[in-house]
């Protein structure tokens, strides 16, 4: 199992410090220091204010935040959760990904979701209602800005004729790419074009907010997962070559007093079992010392331990 975790501007109110490049710096440098192995940030560029009362949260651009993340560590990997894919043209995401991943030593990872906010897509002059076929082309049209090749695409939102994208990224042609969605839009997307899943848990509430799939049992999730793999073996694909990521609600929240990290460890084995191969970890954005100190909390209490005899003392 590895661990990854999303900059607490999720939470609300934060300490404005968590919106500085000092406190970014921080809590990555925390994160790497305790044993985690992806640090990511959410994407929304003009988030409207009714969603944001509601219990919505601020963030910070995703790519501009990484490379702060990037220039402060050397080892974890670049998560974002998740960069709303329709929101900007496909070559764009294709330059700052591959720069990031290049800047970065080839650290990298492309997590893309299809987005839900309708106002949010108005403020950025798109119509909500084309955000699955802009987000298909997108995954085209990413592939081939990093072959390295002249691109010459003709699509429905998308035109070029022999552009020459550099620079390509360290892995390339296939940069990472994860796809966040818990229905079955997504798994077929993991399976024609991803190198991981990315879904969340959601009750049957959230889910109608982010115009979703609920998942918010262990049936469900495993239910799921069979999907995938069904889906990526017709598709000649390993299914064990493909991540999913998930969070872990077992033990209760690591921020509390209460956090039971034996009962936490038990659901991150359960997890795993499933096929899970990336947790997700929430930490409190009510301060940088009080995030840092969960980091560390956490780092100790469960995955230090998880890694206890693990070959090379490595995890999974």
């Amino acid at each position: 199992m590895r661990f990854a975790l999303t900059h607490p501007l999720v939470h609300g109110p934060y300490d404005p410090a968590l919106a500085t490049g000092a406190g970014v710096q921080a809590l990555a440098r925390a994160a790497e220091e305790a044993g985690f192995d992806g640090y990511g940030f959410t994407d929304h560029p003009a988030p409207p204010r009714r969603w944001l009362d509601a219990g919505g949260h601020d963030a910070l651009d995703p790519f501009v935040a990484l490379g702060f993340v990037a220039a402060a560590t050397t080892t974890i990997r670049l998560v974002p959760n998740v960069v709303v894919l329709p929101y900007r043209n496909p070559f764009v995401v294709a330059k700052a990904s591959a720069t990031l991943d290049v800047l970065s030593g080839g650290r990298f990872t492309l997590s893309v979701g299809a987005g839900y906010l309708r106002a949010e897509f108005a403020a950025l002059g798109l119509d909500v209602d084309e955000r699955n076929d802009r987000f298909d082309e997108a995954l085209e049209v990413l592939r081939a800005a990093w072959s390295g090749d002249d691109v010459t695409y003709e699509g429905r939102s998308t035109t070029a004729r022999e552009v020459a994208p550099r620079p390509v990224p360290t892995a390339a042609p296939r940069l990472p790419i994860w796809i966040g969605g818990n229905g079955a839009r997504a798994r077929r997307r993991v399976a024609a074009h991803g190198d991981g899943w990315a879904p969340f848990p959601a009750p049957a509430g959230l889910a109608r907010t982010a115009r979703t799939t609920a998942l918010d049992t262990t049936d469900a999730l495993a239910e799921a997962i069979a999907d995938l793999h069904v889906r990526l073996d017709e598709a000649g694909r390993d299914p064990a070559a493909v991540d999913i990521s998930f969070g872990c609600h077992a033990g209760g929240d690591p921020a509390s007093d209460a956090f039971d990290p034996e009962a936490h460890r038990a659901g991150l084995e359960e997890l795993a079992a499933l096929g899970v191969t990336w947790v997700q970890v929430g930490v409190p954005g009510d301060g940088v010392d009080a995030a840092v100190a969960v980091i560390r909390r956490y780092g100790e209490t469960v995955i230090a331990p998880s890694r206890v005899d693990r070959p090379g003392g490595e995890g999974t």
